[in-house]
């Protein structure tokens, strides 16, 4: 929230500077993203009276225009905005001046005729576009002939900007201080100063002889719905601009300016943290009002224009049968003040936070009203919010307000009793607190207690503007936050100490990444929440996707149940900013539905994601494209770093319709299946918009619980090795795993490596078959190996391969 330290003087004698404010609200209360000084290096910025407007001879937009600035002689100005005019009171920057963003204004001449200025918008002396009054965002800002300004006074001073306005985060406990009157208790608390507030009520001039209860009814159907529900009407008013004390207010606090009467249902959200809203009496269908879910199959225009499908659980505000408004979020366009109103019901309400939360999120409709409405409101600051405020339009708008209040309804909790001792403070917090300043610190926050002197327990009452106050460990927060964090006592901790130190599988997943980044791949990080379509995209497990009730955004629907999907949209984004060269891999886990009302189930994954070349082109090194060996290569590696006690298998397979069908193998240790390799499939690379991309997806929680072997060196031989090399004919459909499958389950006692050099599949074979070539290596750790060993293992392993396979040796 945007606190105006001029408008928070008027409730505290404020002895501090603003940037020492904000520190102290940002020690004690809530972050600080801000502390803006609004007329920051601005300078000879005055306010300029037009005496004669006349077009520019070699123009048909500019003007020639005389302006006095409060000097002896007017000055001469060529401007372009649309809307100048003679007799008006403008913002005038003058030759030297420095405007937004430390713009020099200097004398010049436009099109032969001599400047000696700008004509500025207020836009342009740094108020955003969002707050500028309409009829002023496309055009200079003409003051209001109440704004008593006259030609040469500062236009800084004149539009309030020599003020400070601190940005506060406000976090989702601290409702309280979405409002002027909450931040002045708080920081009359934290600086130990009265805060002095003051209230509009209506005098007997400001009401009618007419009853609101005569004029409209209300009905809450579900009391949950709308705790506290009330109206008034306000009649015969004269719809016109705010005066200008107001709209100064209201854009500081980054509102824009509107009419007098939504003005003041935006003032007195500011000041009490209570949304109002105001419908036009005579654009409401029926005169009774009903607050009620939509129901099915509605439709409703807000007032930004859009028709909305309304969910059926959504909140409304009804006038008969006819919607009027989103109940806690935006009102609607049929019934929003015009300039023709004359009569106004205003509506004051307490919504139920968690039905306005689920509206606003799932129509994409953060207003203020419903950030203020989520948090929680005041409960007993409501009828002082919607008295002034009818008082304010009455008053700002020559109407009258009829008697009495019309009521909902009005379920007030009680306040909440909070027991604490002298005791546990001084123990918790490590201070040595009296009750005294206990008790001090308590009448600082506004909070009511007694306090029993003999064993020093206080009954603490925790007033309704601090629904956040419920439990003992809210009451030693609030001790210490007033107290000091800064005074609190530091101590080292008593006890015996561990070293800490990393478990096994936070091991396994750091050795994980510093492999895979030691292969050339660099870490992605992607959402877990992806589209209903993606989540579904490359999963190795069957199982039912699980989504997510209040989505965000249509992308992000969905738990993912595979990590792919994600680094393909990464590859996607950096291909289309001419990155050709990608290689991604991400760990995370992946989510699978574990049954209704139940947590989902967690899976730990680990993949990669390789297109274009691992290795930059250069002189000596061609640029060459990944192929699914490459991909596995990289897989084999960082198994192999693993450790695994167990033998590693790839088989082909079809079963991912996202992957190619032909490039594309499962990975198995001992016949447990662990994940995938391969290329996607070319259609699915064009729906992700991305080239030719080979991945691999491993189920890491199965990788870490399967056994290693802790200690795998083995001594170098010293004796020699001797090679056997064959070429085997055999089917087309034998693959070399089965052919290393006989092999490795073949007696051999000195065979230490198998590579295969060859494989060959063309003319002078026989049709059907193909030719593949083995160099096999014999080695003794122990010994001299001799040639009739060696010979008597290789013929053994042949006639097994002939007889398993019926291979041919050639």
């Amino acid at each position: 929230m945007k606190l105006s330290y001029e408008w928070l003087s008027e409730y505290l004698d404020l002895n501090i500077e603003p940037k020492d404010l904000a520190e102290k609200i940002e020690r004690t209360a809530v972050e600080v993203d801000s502390v803006k000084r609004l007329d920051y290096k601005l300078k000879k910025i005055v306010v300029g009276h037009t005496l004669k407007v006349e077009m520019h001879p070699d123009s048909d937009h500019l003007h020639i225009v005389q302006v006095d600035v409060g000097e002896e002689e007017p000055i001469q100005i060529v401007c372009g905005a649309p809307n100048i005019a003679a007799d008006q009171d403008v913002i005038v920057a003058m030759h030297g001046s420095r405007i937004k963003d430390n713009v020099k204004i200097k004398r010049s001449k436009m099109r032969g005729v001599p400047s000696n200025g700008m004509i500025c918008a207020l836009q342009e002396i740094g108020f955003d576009d969002a707050v500028v009054p309409k009829d002023y965002v496309d055009g200079i800002y003409v003051f209001p002939a109440d704004s008593g300004v006259e030609p040469g006074d500062s236009v800084m001073e004149a539009l309030g900007m020599d003020d400070d306005v601190i940005d506060t985060d406000i976090t989702p406990n601290r409702g309280d201080m979405f409002s002027m009157n909450g931040n002045a208790t708080e920081i009359g608390a934290i600086l130990n100063e009265d805060v002095t507030f003051e209230s509009i009520v209506p005098s007997d001039s400001d009401q009618s002889d007419q009853d609101s209860n005569e004029q409209i009814s209300v009905k809450v159907s579900d009391p949950a719905f709308a705790p506290v529900y009330k109206m008034k009407v306000i009649n015969n008013l004269t719809v016109e601009d705010s005066p200008f004390w107001l709209q100064k207010r209201l854009m500081k606090a980054g509102i824009r300016p509107i009419n007098n009467l939504v003005d003041v249902t935006n003032y007195i959200m500011l000041k009490y943290g209570q949304p109002l809203h105001a419908f036009d009496y005579d654009q409401l269908p029926e005169k009774t009002i009903t607050v009620d879910k939509a129901g099915e199959n509605v439709k409703f225009t807000t007032l930004d224009g859009e028709e909305r499908d309304l969910r059926a659980d959504d909140l409304l505000i009804k006038s008969g049968d006819t919607p009027v408004a989103l109940a806690g979020v935006m009102g609607g366009m049929d019934s929003e003040i015009s300039d023709g109103t004359k009569t106004v019901a205003l509506e004051a309400a307490i919504f139920d936070p968690i039905l306005v939360r689920k509206t606003a999120r799932y129509h994409v409709l953060h207003s203020e009203a419903a950030t203020r409405f989520e948090r929680g409101i005041d409960f007993s600051s409501i009828d002082n919010a919607l008295d002034e405020a009818a008082t304010m339009m009455a008053q700002l708008g020559n109407g009258q307000i009829s008697q009495n209040t019309v009521v909902g309804n009005e379920v007030i909790p009680e306040e909440k009793q909070i027991k604490i001792s002298l005791v546990r403070i001084n123990k918790v917090l490590g201070t040595e607190l009296s009750a005294d300043e206990v008790g001090d610190i308590f009448d600082r926050l506004g909070f009511e207690y007694d306090l029993d002197e003999e064993n020093g327990n206080f009954n603490v009452v925790a007033p309704l503007r601090r629904w956040d106050i419920s439990i003992e460990a809210d009451l030693l927060e609030e001790i210490a936050r007033i107290y000091g964090y800064d005074n609190l006592p530091s101590t080292l901790p008593v006890g015996p100490t561990t070293i800490g130190s990393l478990t096994d599988t936070q091991k396994i997943i750091r050795d994980s990444r510093t492999t895979l980044e030691g292969l050339g791949l660099n870490q992605a990080m992607s959402y877990g929440l992806t589209t209903i379509d993606k989540a579904r995209h490359f999963i190795m497990t069957d199982g039912e996707t699980v989504k997510v009730d209040w989505p965000m955004t249509k992308d992000h629907e969905a738990l993912r149940m595979s990590l792919i999907s994600g680094l393909l949209d990464d590859i996607a984004y950096n291909e289309a900013r001419s990155v050709d060269n990608i290689a991604l891999y991400e760990q995370g886990r992946v989510f699978k539905k574990a049954g209704e009302n139940v947590q989902p189930t967690e899976i730990e994954h680990i993949a990669g994601a390789i297109t274009g070349s691992l290795i930059d082109s250069s002189w000596i090194n061609k640029d060459e494209k990944v192929d699914f060996y490459q991909m596995k290569g990289v897989v084999d590696k960082y198994l192999q770093n693993l450790n695994l006690d167990g033998a590693i298998q790839y088989r082909a397979t079809d079963q991912y319709p996202e992957m190619h069908p032909g490039r594309t193998a499962n990975i198995f240790i001992d016949d447990q299946y662990i994940g995938f390799v391969g290329q996607v499939h070319p259609e699915t690379q064009k729906a992700y918009k991305i080239s030719e991309t080979y991945v691999f997806e491993l189920n890491l929680t199965t990788l870490i619980a399967q056994p290693k072997v802790r200690q795998h060196y083995e001594m170098i031989s010293k004796f020699p090795s001797i090679s056997r090399d064959m070429a085997l004919l055999v089917d087309e459909d034998v693959t070399n795993q089965n052919i290393l499958d006989v092999i490795n389950s073949s007696k051999q006692k000195f065979l230490v490596n198998i590579n295969l050099f060859d494989v060959y599949n063309g003319s002078h074979l026989p049709s059907g078959k193909k030719s593949l070539g083995y160099q096999l290596t014999y080695q003794d750790s122990k010994a001299t190996l001799q040639e009739e060993v060696v010979n008597q293992e290789f013929e053994s392993l042949v006639e097994q391969l002939k007889t398993e396979l019926g291979v041919t040796i050639r």
